[in-house]
């Protein structure tokens, strides 16, 4: 259940429309850094950026879904997860399920062939950029969270927190294989995002069924 805050109807609204906002931001910059992962990726055949591409592609669908959310709150905010929030919540667990599933076999094949990325440079443009772009949206979220006291919004922004640890693992194994040259690295790496996708996908399910999820102690409907 939501815990509004009491102050004047333009004052709620304000803040929900900044949550609004920060989704908006957050689905637009997801579509933006898988895109340049996914190219840069095969273009550099280094599967951390890829698998670090296509989970932010997945991510997408989950904003879409915490947009739905803010404007149900900001209508109703004692309401439950509706049937669209629901269905959203499937298919990204499902998305991250076979994403883990497969970056998992394919680092596994790249270990045994050892096979090595092109370059891992984009790896390190990209991870120091979501690093400061999620830095940022988990602030600004958390502040309209916490304004609001809204459990779900607060969530949300723990929930961001896993795209930041994704962020410095694709960092140190792009940084680890331009300093060492090792290609393992780009695997272990991807093999990290795919635990971290798991994870995500597990609580995606979880949260579908109204569970609370791992992202918070406080991840309510």
């Amino acid at each position: 259940m939501e815990h509004i805050i009491a102050g004047s109807y333009a004052e709620r609204t304000g803040l929900y429309r900044k949550a609004l906002i920060l989704a908006y931001i957050t689905i637009f910059y997801n579509v933006l850094e898988g895109a340049v992962s996914v190219f840069f990726g095969l273009e550099d055949e280094t599967l951390a950026l890829f698998g670090f591409g296509i989970d932010s592609f997945v991510e997408v669908i989950s904003g879409i879904g915490i947009w739905h959310m803010i404007r149900r709150l900001s209508r109703h905010p004692g309401d439950q997860r509706d049937r669209f929030e629901q269905t959203a919540l499937r298919i990204t667990g499902s998305a991250f399920y076979l994403l883990s599933a497969g970056l998992i076999a394919t680092a596994g094949i790249n270990l045994i062939q050892g096979h090595r990325p092109v370059t891992t440079f984009w790896g390190i443009i990209v991870s120091l950029v979501s690093i400061a772009t999620m830095w940022a949206l988990i602030h600004f979220k958390v502040d309209v969270g916490r304004k609001l006291q809204s459990d779900a919004i607060l969530a949300d922004a723990n929930c961001t927190k896993t795209c930041l640890y994704l962020s410095f693992f694709l960092l140190l194994a792009s940084a680890g294989y331009e300093l060492t040259g090792i290609g393992g690295l780009d695997s272990l790496g991807a093999m990290a995002i795919a635990i971290f996708s798991f994870r995500e996908g597990r609580e995606a399910f979880g949260k579908a069924k109204g569970k609370s999820c791992g992202c918070s102690h406080n991840c309510h409907p």
